[in-house]
């Protein structure tokens, strides 16, 4: 493994439930990972002994435990080899189990590390790719059905609920986070917790969800108008959002640092005298994790990698007034960028 003699380590202890899966196919929500640079070591509680192994038995030598799994981890580290430096991931352990190490695992010396998973997990392979398109297919389909429902009176948790009923009817193995709906002046609040004010006619409203594939993220958000054709302010404002957006999604290149494809939509916005009103990042990376690597923000001046899935959300919030996001999901492919998400942004009024 290129990535462990980079960092001069003979193995590392992987406890990200989104890094295990990455790396051995194991989906439970207990177990440990050794990873040296020749054996993968998987283990896990009795609960998950049949899944494990039908999951991860291909890539790592498999070990059940009906007691302690720390405890079993460190009697099967022994036998992996002479192993000198181990790198755990010091993001992804609590403070009591990283005070284990020094007490269970005394015979190695221990380097904490962060993201060496992740950075790999930045790239997305073909398969990858195809599942996240899934993903924004079904969550893309499930809005369509849902907005066909949408009425003035109804409140935010009604229409999330449709929303999250649609997209499991659809397919999505799950909700990567609870849907997000906003409506009226509660759109100015780019993380509204959705709550139970009904809409009203002429109002925004903004919907930001998430599916599931194969363990893969689609991150979607629509805005639209209820119960009246939009004013001259909405389209106008809309469509600064869109041309944003448009721009930053068709002009993203891999090679391009996360500051530069952020300033694509952040300088048309700020150009027209809405900068303060986009505070923050224009996007994220996408995969077994709806946030991941890499960020297109102001403050990343690395450059993007070839293969990532990136969100492209630019949004502009006026409190009391309302708020405007729209976003889509780009893959960063070797001939420039691939829309995996429908791209549907025109503005929709339901009325």
């Amino acid at each position: 493994m290129r990535a462990l003699a980079a960092a001069e380590l003979d193995g590392l202890l992987v406890a990200s439930p989104a890094n295990i899966r990455y790396l051995t196919g194991f989906a439970g929500s207990a177990g440990l990972v050794a990873v040296t640079r020749a054996d993968v070591l998987l283990v896990t509680d009795f609960r998950y002994a049949e899944q494990a192994r039908a999951e991860a038995g291909a890539v790592a030598r498999v070990e059940v435990e009906g007691t302690s799994v720390w405890d079993r981890f460190f009697r099967d580290l022994a036998t992996l080899g002479p192993l000198g430096w181990m790198g755990y991931e010091a993001h992804a352990l609590t403070v009591r189990d990283a005070e284990r190490l020094p007490e269970g695992g005394k015979a190695w010396r221990w380097k904490p590390t962060t993201e060496l998973v992740e950075r790999l997990r930045a790239c997305k392979d073909p398969d990858e790719v195809a599942a996240i398109r899934s993903a924004a297919a079904l969550a893309g389909e499930a809005l369509s059905d849902t907005l066909g429902h949408v009425r003035v009176g109804m409140t935010e948790l009604e229409i999330a609920g449709l929303l999250e009923g649609a997209l499991r009817r659809r397919g999505s193995e799950g909700h990567p986070f609870p849907a997000m709906v906003a409506s009226g002046p509660r759109t100015a609040l780019p993380h509204a917790r959705t709550g139970k004010r009904p809409v009203r006619p002429g109002e925004w409203l903004l919907l930001d969800f998430g599916a599931e594939v194969d363990g893969y993220c689609a991150d979607i958000t629509r805005t639209v108008v209820v119960g009246a054709r939009a004013t001259e302010r909405q389209r106008a404002l809309y469509e600064l959002v869109a041309e944003a957006q448009r721009r930053a999604r068709t002009a993203v290149r891999a090679g391009m640092t996360g500051r530069e494809v952020d300033a694509l939509a952040r300088e048309l916005i700020a150009a027209r005298g809405f900068g303060d009103a986009f505070g923050h990042s224009l996007g994220h990376g996408l995969g077994l994790q709806v946030h991941e690597a890499p960020r297109l923000s102001k403050t990343n001046e690395e450059p993007l990698p070839v293969g990532a899935v990136v969100t492209i959300e630019p949004g502009v919030y006026l409190a009391g007034q309302g708020g405007v996001r729209i976003e889509d999901d780009v893959h960063l492919s070797p001939d420039g960028p691939e829309l995996l998400s429908d791209g549907r942004t025109d503005l929709l009024e339901l009325v």
